[in-house]
């Protein structure tokens, strides 16, 4: 269909929630005004139901290639969709890691046939591949990854001299895994010598400590400082990284900006004795103390996106002991909706949800036309109905892992309708697949 129509719907967009209809037309917003009159292929009536642009997810794993037996870009663009998210950025660490122009050439293919979100890719960096590296192009590519903490893969960029060449010679911007791996394994070595083979989940934090994270992301914004490099430090997961970064400056004019996640702003240690495994993420979920930091720095805009760092492993992968069960969870379906019940405690403002969601995931990338309800600009666009409760059982669950930290939970808000560059893909349980995303273009 070429065109939709969304009548009386509750926009919250640009700091401000205001009724009105929503004119779609090939893929584009052409119209916003109360009382629009036009005939179009769709009429939505979104009466009681809050629209919102979609979210940009800027941190996600969909695993493919090689590791398809946890997920696919196919499974998990559908649970984005599902969640709200209408366009996503991919990271690196799949196998083979995407290293090359060729490698990263080959997931925007497979992206381009089964992705219903839009997609870009992360170009990821080694201590090998900085030729390879530069010549990655800034107008359909989000970025360069750099894993300072090697997390799930072998991708870990350590050596200083690297480093310091990356900072200093791309204009692109630098996106960074900060975990100091020295740090993470002595305190390892002390766990083992006094646990021996019996350490549990409720030590990830003190293995993978805050000093661990504080250390590499002081050094990470240092070498940003030193060279005005385009840094974003993703997934914060300690108060005092918070002090790393300012608010003073507006978003468009920052060079170095930070990222926190669903599950550091969601649960804390104390969920360890309950969730275990399921939780295990790197960074680690810390102190209800870290959490409320983070939370206060997302709020007072030191932090400027929320993603979900959405990295599912299997349920036989993640129900081995903690040392052999992987880092990282499904998330895409929930996050929105995960934030939807923090507003509806209180801790946070809608207008704020979306600022941080989709507003500044754009304005950060420089996505082009993206991320705003604004005419002219592509309608990725979600419904969502703050009123109609959504239980999270395993026989709702679209992320292929069929797993979730949040089976059993129980959110205030649902996702009614998700569309993705006018093409309405999800529409009240029922997929619309006759048209894939697009491959997100930056200014």
């Amino acid at each position: 269909m070429s065109s939709i129509l969304i009548k009386s719907a509750t926009l919250v967009n640009e700091g401000k929630t205001f009724q009105a209809d929503v004119f779609i037309k090939d893929g584009f917003i052409e119209q916003i005004n109360e009382g629009i009159d036009r005939k179009a292929d769709l009429e939505i009536n979104a009466e009681g139901l809050h629209l919102l642009p979609g979210c940009i997810d800027d941190q996600v794993h969909f695993r493919e290639p090689g590791l398809t037996h946890k997920a696919t870009i196919y499974s998990e663009s559908r649970a984005a969709v599902v969640g709200g998210i209408t366009s996503f950025m991919e990271m690196p660490n799949t196998v083979p890691n995407t290293i090359t122009q060729q490698l990263l050439a080959d997931k925007y293919a497979i992206g381009a046939k089964n992705s219903l979100a839009n997609y870009s890719f992360f170009m990821g960096a080694t201590n090998t591949n900085l030729e390879e590296v530069l010549i990655t192009n800034a107008k359909d590519v989000c970025g360069i990854k750099v894993f300072m903490g090697s997390s799930t893969g072998n991708m870990l960029v350590d050596n200083e001299k690297t480093l310091d060449a990356l900072f200093s010679s791309t204009p692109m911007l630098i996106a960074t895994h900060c975990e100091d791996e020295g740090t993470i394994r002595n305190n390892l070595e002390i766990f083992k010598a006094k646990y021996g083979d019996q350490l549990k989940p409720w030590m990830h934090p003190l293995i993978r400590s805050a000093e661990a994270c504080y250390k590499s992301s002081s050094f990470a914004v240092a070498l940003a400082k030193k060279h005005n490099s385009r840094l974003h430090v993703l997934h914060i997961s300690t108060a005092i990284e918070t002090n790393l970064f300012e608010n003073t400056l507006p978003l468009r004019e920052k060079r170095i900006t930070a990222e926190a996640c669903i599950h550091h702003l969601w649960f804390s240690d104390q969920d360890y004795a309950e969730k275990g495994n399921w939780i295990k993420w790197n960074p680690a979920i810390k102190t209800m103390t870290d959490r409320d930091a983070i939370l206060q720095a997302v709020l007072d805009n030191r932090i400027d996106i929320i993603a979900t760092d959405h990295a599912p492993h299997t349920i036989e992968e993640k129900s081995q002991s903690y040392s052999h069960a992987p880092s990282g969870g499904p998330l895409v379906q929930h996050g929105l909706t995960a934030m939807l019940d923090l507003f509806k405690e209180g801790k946070i403002q809608l207008e704020k949800v979306v600022e941080k969601m989709a507003h500044n995931p754009a304005i950060c990338f420089h996505v082009e036309k993206r991320g705003f309800i604004r005419e002219g600009y592509w309608a990725d666009l979600v419904l969502v109905d703050l009123n109609k409760s959504n239980q999270v059982t395993k026989s709702n669950l679209l992320s292929q892992c069929q797993w979730s930290p949040f089976e059993g939970h129980t959110f205030n808000s649902s996702v009614t309708h998700t569309i993705v560059s006018g093409h309405l893909a999800y529409d009240q349980g029922n997929f619309k697949e006759l048209k894939m995303g697009e491959r997100l273009l930056f200014n």
